[in-house]
């Protein structure tokens, strides 16, 4: 599931760079797929939820919900935004963000494994 959603990120974040790079604003396809990635991302908040009540635990709680909150509220944010801006700038937000999420869900897996042993 992570894979999947650090595919369809980058898909989303070099489809928002072409529009940007074309001085075009985000279009109705970014949207839905910020708005795919966030079911993703849910799921997989959902996932850590079930495997934190099972009772596995990351060595660092902490941290590890700090990165499941952001990477949460990445998607959303990025869609509000880029509606905000209804010019190519908006675009290159959702590109920016799409290229942040990759990153959080990769240190969130990180955070679990490493920590949590």
């Amino acid at each position: 599931m992570a894979v999947a959603a650090v595919v369809l990120s980058l898909l989303v974040a070099g489809w928002a760079l072409v529009a940007a790079l074309r001085h075009r604003p985000p279009d109705r396809m970014q949207l839905i797929g910020l708005a795919v990635l966030e079911l993703l991302l849910l799921a997989l908040a959902v996932v850590a939820g079930v495997a934190l009540g099972a009772g596995e635990r990351p060595g660092e709680p902490g941290a590890f919900l700090g990165y499941l909150v952001t990477l949460v509220c990445l998607p959303p944010l990025a869609a509000v935004l880029a509606r905000m801006e209804p010019t190519r700038w908006g675009s290159a937000i959702v590109c920016a963000v799409c290229l942040v999420t990759p990153v959080v869900v990769v240190r969130l897996q990180q955070t679990w494994q490493v920590l949590g042993g």
